[in-house]
């Protein structure tokens, strides 16, 4: 018995001498530091939607030629990215946007456009 109490007490004295013993929950805080930071580049970009489990889409860089589009469905995140050959070509009109005061930006499809 006498000898346990020995060993227990040079145990407790080495823990105390040991210096990567201060350094155990630093891994946990770079943990909730870096969990942190996500967090407010998520506030900070106005991306809030990709923290829940609903659909959303984000356009990044409007109408410049290094246009992305990303989109998160059924919790699966998807970019695209503006290139040389998207966007050229022949096509169709196939319907007219307004902008409202607002910002909003509302779409009439072609067909709807004709019969005002």
């Amino acid at each position: 018995m006498r000898n346990n109490r020995y060993l227990n007490r040079r145990r407790a004295e080495a823990d105390d001498l040991n210096p990567l013993a201060s350094l155990a929950n630093l891994f946990d805080v770079a943990m909730v530091f870096a969990v942190a930071l996500m967090v407010a580049f998520a506030l900070r970009m106005k991306m809030t939607e990709f923290l829940t489990s609903e659909d959303a889409t984000f356009v990044k860089n409007a109408g410049r030629k290094d246009m992305e589009i990303i989109v998160k469905k059924n919790n699966k995140v998807t970019r695209y990215k503006a290139s040389e050959s998207s966007g050229g070509g022949q096509g169709r009109r196939v319907g007219i946007a307004y902008e409202l005061d607002s910002g909003e930006v509302i779409y009439v499809p072609e067909a709807a456009a004709h019969e005002e």
